[in-house]
């Protein structure tokens, strides 16, 4: 198996190499920077399999860089997490929207950064685990093997967190999904995270799906539901 390769964004040069040590102890191949500029031009010439990225960064800041990356196609699939202060829940909110797929909190714990990485890193490997059928759903194409939604024929992009959101509901058509189950489903058990990021990442998910969002329904005080 080929060793995975993490790329950390962070000025803070002791949080780098912390971060650097930690994860090269578990066996990934690290690269790290404290400039933004510079980590979007690494990230788009040596596509690593996932960005550590610090929000608060000199020059273009994490969130700027976040956007940068997610609107690019080349660099559209790589997973991001978010590094940030306990007291910038919205900045959290807008990371999460732009399609980050985690974030973390400083100060934090190595051995459970490790781990929130490597659930990530695990979801993006079986984005399509447990059942590959491509599903068809009236002009909706939801094909896992190639990670891939189109809508009328024209292709939707997404966020890994995303696409799993909505697969896991569109396989079950009309079942009624609590926001815990779901987290269960695209994260893993492992993995905390609140019911907000839950609704931030389906209200991406709506407005990138345009008229076809109708199919996602709110189910109040319980979590959504595709409909039947």
């Amino acid at each position: 198996m080929a060793v995975q390769r993490i790329l950390i964004i962070e000025d803070n040069s002791d949080i780098r190499e912390l971060v650097r040590y930690s994860l090269q102890r578990e066996g990934y191949d690290v690269s790290g920077t404290g400039s933004g500029e510079e980590g979007l031009q690494i990230a788009r010439s040596s596509l690593p399999d996932l960005v550590l990225l610090d929000l608060m960064l000199p020059g273009m800041d994490g969130l700027r860089l976040c956007r940068k990356l997610k609107d690019d196609p080349k660099t559209r699939r790589i997973p991001v997490v978010m590094l940030t202060a306990k007291g910038e829940e919205s900045d959290v909110v807008v990371g999460l929207e732009m399609g980050a797929d985690d974030y973390i909190t400083k100060p934090f714990s190595p051995k459970i950064l490790v781990a929130r990485l490597r659930a990530v890193l695990r979801r993006r490997a079986d984005d399509g685990s447990g059942d590959d059928a491509v599903l068809d759903i009236d002009g909706m194409t939801i094909d896992p093997g190639r990670f891939q939604i189109t809508v009328d024929s024209k292709p939707v992009a997404v966020t890994l967190t995303e696409f799993k959101l909505l697969y896991t509901l569109a396989r079950r058509r009309g079942w009624v999904f609590t926001r815990d189950q779901l987290v269960d489903h695209i994260r893993g058990e492992d993995v905390l995270i609140t019911d907000r990021a839950v609704d931030v990442h389906i209200a991406g998910l709506r407005k990138k799906l345009g008229p076809a969002a109708e199919y996602i329904e709110t189910i109040r005080g319980i979590g959504y539901r595709f409909r039947e």
